[in-house]
């Protein structure tokens, strides 16, 4: 056994107060190996090179002097950042070991391969500064890391390099951007043993969204080979998504989101000294499969709430998994610094209001909109020629680009996905940035007018021309507590996390729809009978996007389930009432392979659509999936705080008719907590509300089928806009008497519609009727939240 000297330490030996000592990245692992492995997260063991150590390295070779002075003509204005950097480096590389020193290092490393019983080990080095991960600043691949490092020799060299990358031109720029002075920093190495990830995989984990800083959810980047790909955006990596509460749970699986990456390179081990990995292309099989298992995915997700808790703080997390072992490991912790800071009291909201023609899209950073002139930059030596508050475009960026990323007002690059270097640097900057957009520097010219939209979601969009958008800020501050629930209407997946903060009641109406129209795109009876279809191009299209999948009705389930498990997640352990599709057969017919399963209707509005399509032969396949998908969002995800909703339910029969097909399916009214509720939008709702009331568990009033049936004005007629009303007296006679059969019966009974949101004195009305619930659009939420507490207020004071 090797001790510890005043120069090398073992991790074990080492604990998070150490940053002085060691640095950020080695007193972190050093906190998790010695406090976290009993807990089951698995650390490479290793040993830093202490503060110290660099210290004796720089008296030892009389550095002091070189260093003062090229960075005194520096900050003179006699020498430019480069060559200063250049001079110091160079004197760092020519150093000599002292030989104390470099029998230290010669010794643990002997010690490291006698403890994992291996010769001449392959170790990763890697740079810790003693100023690094602070609060306020990410230090995130300011110094080097150097991979595949084998032998007593090769340390020794790589250990240098690291010392002497503690003045590379970025790591100069961004101390002086941070105020730290140079001389003050000191440099401690980490030499951990090497995960054979090339053979394997890597990449990034946050235990925070890092886009809208919902601390539910974790999300993790994945790509083959060694994880600088990932760190640096080189590739378009795997996304996975996981809600954290229901992670201790470990019959549950609740992966709210999985994306498959392009993944074009992998960074594979060389037999070159000097340059010990190379990228190579990856194959096509494994673009076409995901790194991780949902097994190891939820392993490590469940790692990344213990490194949370312990640290008592949402944190950035590398993790890596050797190909030889199928071992997962988490190689670097440090906490994450841009939306664990953001202020949580108010949230701008961006909304386009009109722009142009879309020309690209890619992966949404931030949730801001910025219009300006291109400005493509090939490589960092041309930042000269940018200009400030220009939209920069890049191929991929490092930390060369911070400089000129600084002066950008957005940033699209062609590779990197949602932790690549643009991405973590862009949030850093609180900049909109979209990345991994695949020929951005190609499309784009020079002073092209452009619109970068990021608030649209996970995907971001690229308009031609300056658009017209307005912005917004919702304050969460003092909003009035009610009796009457106020929740939330929501249907893009992709866009739920944003209202995360909304104080809300849940989820009053999660349209089943948009998900599928948005993020499915395939007709499901396209799915169930893809054998039999006609349409080959359609059939091609379906093919393509289910690749991975066996069962090709198995990609509806699981899309369908993962993206209302995203709106589940937002307003968990709230109610989420979603409601199962509506699409009318014009709509259904524009999916993906939906021509051929769909009637042409004079009405669709008023035919086949809601309950009535569940029974039916036409498509009680497409149904059966549907219900497919809910099973797994309640019993295997876990979001036991769904309810199921039926659109356009007729009759009572037509009711017991969908009741028993949803039995069939596995869907039991009442079973595990499960309730069902209808909606209330026909007028025989209204009139035979108790019946349905023996039936359902709720209503949901949709106030805009109601008014329509009720007046029998069609709602999408411009000509009769005049006359829909839905605070006409016929339709308020309606929906008083739902409210009241309904008590009567002992039922739940929302709305669902738009009038709230418009005129606070529908609002009113609703309170005055003893509505349980009004579900409004997140924008309108406390303009309703404070009307709904002004009508309670007046109704007590009457009383």
């Amino acid at each position: 056994m090797v001790n510890d000297t005043a120069h090398v330490v073992w991790f074990e030996n080492l604990r998070r107060t150490d940053v002085p000592r060691v640095g950020g990245k080695n007193a972190s692992l050093g906190e998790m190996v010695a406090n976290l492995a009993g807990k089951g997260v698995n650390v490479p063991p290793g040993f830093a090179l202490t503060a110290d150590a660099f210290r004796h390295f720089v008296e030892a070779n009389d550095l002091q002097p070189i260093m003062c002075s090229a960075l005194t003509d520096f900050d003179d204005g006699k020498l430019p950042l480069a060559e200063a950097g250049l001079i110091i480096r160079r004197a760092m590389l020519r150093g000599e070991w002292p030989s104390e020193l470099a029998k230290a290092i010669r010794l643990a490393y002997g010690e490291l391969n006698r403890r994992t019983g291996q010769i001449d080990l392959d170790v990763a080095v890697r740079s810790s500064a003693t100023a690094e991960d602070l609060p306020d600043a990410s230090f995130a691949g300011q110094q080097e890391t150097y991979l595949n490092i084998k032998g007593e020799r090769v340390l020794l060299d790589a250990c240098r390099r690291c010392y002497a990358s503690l003045f590379t031109d970025r790591a100069i720029s961004y101390r002086q951007a941070k105020g730290i002075d140079h001389l003050k920093v000191a440099l401690s190495v980490g030499v951990q043993r090497m995960v054979r990830s090339d053979l394997g995989g890597a990449g990034v984990m946050f235990s925070i969204d890092t886009e809208t800083g919902f601390d539910k959810s974790i999300l993790i980047n994945a790509a083959w080979g060694l994880g600088e790909n990932v760190v640096q955006g080189e590739v378009d990596p795997d996304e996975y998504e996981v809600f954290k509460p229901l992670l201790s749970e470990p019959s549950l699986s609740p992966i709210v989101g999985k994306k498959l990456g392009g993944k074009g390179l992998k960074m594979i081990y060389t037999s070159d000294s000097e340059q010990p990995t190379k990228n190579v292309p990856t194959s096509k099989a494994e673009r076409a499969a995901f790194v991780l298992s949902d097994q190891e995915i939820l392993t490590l997700s469940r790692w990344a709430c213990v490194i949370e808790q312990h640290y008592g703080q949402p944190m950035d997390i590398e993790w890596a998994k050797d190909g030889l072992t199928n071992e997962v490991f988490v190689v670097q912790a440090r906490p994450e610094t841009v939306e664990s800071r953001r202020e949580a009291g108010a949230v701008k909201t961006w909304h386009m209001k009109s722009a142009g023609r879309k020309i690209l899209s890619g992966v949404s950073i931030g949730e801001a909109i910025a219009a300006g002139k291109v400005c493509i930059i090939e490589s960092p030596r041309d930042m000269g020629r940018f200009i400030d508050g220009a939209i920069l475009v890049a191929q991929t960026t490092d930390p060369d680009w911070v400089p000129v990323m600084r002066r950008a007002a957005a940033i699209i690059t062609d590779q990197g996905g949602r932790t690549s270097h643009a991405a973590i640097v862009s949030r850093e900057l609180g900049l909109p940035a979209i990345v991994g957009a695949g020929n951005a520097t190609h499309l784009l010219h020079d002073e092209q007018e452009i619109t970068v939209s990021c608030a649209e979601g996970r995907e971001g969009f690229v308009y031609e021309g300056i658009a017209d958008f307005v912005v917004d800020e919702i304050d969460f501050g003092n909003i009035p507590a009610t009796r009457t629930k106020v929740m939330l209407n929501l249907a893009n997946p992709a866009a739920a996390f944003r209202w995360w903060r909304i104080p809300a009641d849940g989820v009053g109406l999660a349209r089943m729809e948009f998900v599928v129209s948005n993020h499915i795109k395939i007709h499901p009876m396209a799915l169930a009978r893809f054998d039999t279809l006609k349409d080959e191009g359609a059939k091609q299209t379906i093919a393509a996007l289910t690749t991975g999948y066996k069962d090709r009705t198995e990609y509806f389930v699981d899309r369908l389930a993962r993206g209302l498990g995203r709106i589940a997640a937002v307003q968990y352990p709230h109610p989420v009432i979603v409601r199962m599709s509506d699409f009318k057969t014009n709509e259904y017919a524009h999916l993906i392979g939906g021509a051929e399963f769909e009637p042409k209707e004079e009405n669709p509005m008023l035919g086949f659509r809601g309950a009535s399509r569940y029974y039916s032969p036409r498509y009680r396949e497409g149904f059966a999936l549907e219900c497919r998908a809910i099973r797994r969002l309640r019993n295997e995800m876990g979001f036991k705080n769904v309810v199921v909703m039926i659109p356009f339910c007729r009759s009572t029969s037509e009711a017991d008719h969908v009741l028993e097909v949803m039995a069939d399916n596995g869907i039991h009214r009442g079973e595990a907590g499960l309730q069902i509720y209808v909606m209330c939008e026909i007028p025989s709702n209204v009139i035979l509300a108790k019946a349905f009331a023996q039936r359902f568990d709720g209503f949901s009033i949709g106030s805009n089928d109601l008014t329509q049936l009720t007046l029998g004005v069609d709602r999408d007629s411009a000509d009769l806009a005049a006359l829909f009303d839905e605070q006409d007296d016929a339709v308020k006679w309606m929906i008083r008497s739902v409210i009241a059969s309904a008590h009567e019966a002992g039922a739940h009974v929302g709305l669902c519609g738009q009038a709230p949101s418009d005129h606070p004195e529908f609002a009113a009305f609703l309170v005055e009727c003893g509505i349980d619930s009004i579900s409004v659009s997140p924008d309108s939420f406390i303009a309703v939240k404070r009307s709904v507490a002004a009508a309670e207020s007046t109704a007590t004071k009457a009383s």
